[in-house]
């Protein structure tokens, strides 16, 4: 399974007092430990890499940097997908859709990946559905 890891996600594990840490933790456990190969782009990487550093310090920097960002593969946005992206939440008009979320919406779409892992209910509005149900249904556990 191909699965796209989302900012919300990553803040979630690297953040102890985070209400999804322990649902994070159980999730990203779950998919290292089966065949996920897990996706995010430079987008997603410079927003968390921001968030943590303001929100929990530069040990959690160096936390993603060293043990999240080694299992990850980081797609790179290019002027055509960034461009794309940028009509996507010019035509959505919502003032809580960010770009780094309409970035990975047309990443996930050209990419043919459906499955994700966030606490962003803007991915399920998309189509798009949730890793925890594929990883509970192929490991015989539950997530919730």
């Amino acid at each position: 399974m191909n699965c796209f890891v989302d900012t919300s996600a990553f803040l979630a594990f690297l953040d102890r007092d985070d209400d999804n840490h322990s649902n994070a933790a159980e999730i990203w456990k779950l998919l290292l430990c089966g065949s996920a190969s897990l996706a995010t782009t430079n987008y997603v990487v410079v927003e968390i890499l921001a968030l943590a550093q303001r929100r929990l310090g530069l040990q959690a920097v160096r936390a993603f940097q060293g043990s999240i960002k080694p299992v990850l593969t980081v797609h790179w946005v290019d002027s055509g997908l960034h461009e794309a992206a940028v009509a996507g939440l010019l035509s959505q008009s919502r003032r809580r859709l960010s770009l780094v979320d309409c970035v990975s919406f047309e990443f996930m779409r050209r990419s043919g990946i459906t499955h994700y892992f966030a606490f962003d209910r803007h991915f399920g509005e998309q189509g798009f559905d949730p890793a925890a149900t594929q990883t509970s249904e192929s490991n015989g556990s539950s997530t919730s």
